[in-house]
């Protein structure tokens, strides 16, 4: 692998990791003013909206930028899913192929360790 690919790697990994940090903490922050808006307001005002609605805008701009727009609803965004789904099925399989291991198996009917007449 390249040096050049190998740093292209190492970003874009860095920035779905920023992604999904900054995705937990708009989650933690929204839903810990969610429970102090529910127990404080008297009203029921739902106050909490605005601050989700105004984040949840920068959120889903950074999602954006990370993952791009309208990639979902193309055939290679398909293929390439698809393409991954088979990686992932046929790396299982060899898994499940590598650890069948038949000396393991339980016997039919365990042996016991006591006799009948033995039982009260």
């Amino acid at each position: 692998m390249t040096d050049q690919k190998y740093e292209r790697a190492r970003r874009r990994v860095k920035e779905k990791r920023e992604f999904y940090q900054h995705l937990s903490s708009y989650l933690t922050v929204i839903g810990g003013l969610f429970l102090l808006n529910v127990f404080t307001s008297p009203g029921g005002h739902l106050w909490f909206i605005y601050p989700a609605l105004g984040w949840g805008i920068g959120l889903a701009s950074h999602y954006f930028k990370v993952f791009g727009l309208g990639q979902y609803g193309s055939d290679s965004w398909e293929e390439r899913e698809m393409e991954k789904e088979l990686r992932r099925l046929n790396a299982g399989q060899e898994e499940e192929d590598y650890l069948d291991l038949p000396e393991l198996k339980r016997e039919e009917q365990p042996r016991k360790k006591w006799d009948d007449e033995d039982l009260v």
